[in-house]
């Protein structure tokens, strides 16, 4: 290997060393998803947490709880004391109040209001030690196409809840070859303006990777719709960690047929569960 191929080679590891900390970072904030100590499904009966503040109920007209003498929040630097309407949240919404003790998200997720606490001494949190991944490598850095839809889609999937379905728009598909098999995912919208999410599994998961999916960000299409997919950032969603996450499954056809040996694999956290 020539001295230049081998800097390339330690860039390459290097910038998904980067990508890789600041992604289980984010996991283990002190409000992350590791934080997360329960989820609470809110209906029109008021109902009190073990790990919240106040009493909480959701109808029509939104979230609202009821903080008893001596409990307090705040929500974007606004003091909340006894009774307070988060109103309506949307889908996939969630606003984020929080105390001295911890934050509580209050979200909607497949049509149901739900509670869930954070609290930075979460087991879970205290307990993580990383999750482990195949080691980067070029050849699973795809070069693909972007199709769009005439309209975007609107795409029913199953999730990780039992008889919770999501519904998310999808505005077409990526199309590209693996050792000259051609393939076609169905793309969501990423998080950032224009990019794209696929949701996918392959012959690795429940093997070696967490069965129910895995997540790839894809930068948003060329003018021509050249994509590039990266699948050494294929990464757990929070349902590989924790019971208290409502994520979605891949749409119907996003199962690649063969090993994808690149990005995040079981959590040592859910080992004792997988294949």
């Amino acid at each position: 290997m020539s001295a230049r191929d081998l800097q390339a080679e330690n860039d390459f590891a290097a910038d998904w060393d980067v990508w890789h900390k600041q992604h289980q970072d984010r996991l283990a904030a002190p409000d992350g998803f590791l934080a997360i100590t329960s989820i609470n499904w809110l209906t029109e009966t008021p109902a009190r947490f073990p790990d919240a503040p106040g009493e909480w109920t959701a109808d029509d007209s939104g979230v609202t709880v009821e903080l008893a003498p001596g409990e307090e929040l705040t929500l974007d630097g606004t003091r909340i004391a006894g009774r307070y309407s988060f109103g309506r949240i949307p889908e996939r919404g969630g606003v984020f109040p929080a105390d001295a003790a911890g934050v509580y998200e209050v979200a909607r997720r497949g049509g149901n209001d739900i509670l869930r606490p954070r609290h930075p001494d979460a087991p879970l949190r205290a307990g993580f030690r990383g999750t482990p991944a195949y080691a980067p490598d070029p050849h699973w850095v795809i070069r693909g196409r972007y199709r769009a839809f005439d309209e975007p889609a609107d795409v029913t999937v199953g999730s990780v809840v039992e008889g919770l379905q999501h519904v998310y728009s999808a505005p077409g598909v990526v199309e590209f070859e693996i050792d000259g098999q051609p393939f076609a995912l169905t793309a969501f919208n990423g998080h950032v303006p224009g990019s794209l999410q696929i949701l996918f599994t392959d012959a690795t998961s429940g093997v070696t990777t967490y069965s129910a999916n895995r997540s790839l960000q894809v930068a948003a299409p060329d003018p021509d719709g050249t994509v590039i997919l990266d699948f050494n950032r294929a990464a757990n969603l929070p349902c590989a960690y924790t019971k208290f996450a409502t994520c979605p499954l891949p749409p119907a056809g996003n199962r690649l047929p063969m090993a994808v040996e690149a990005g995040e694999q079981i959590p040592y956290e859910a080992m004792a569960t997988e294949g």
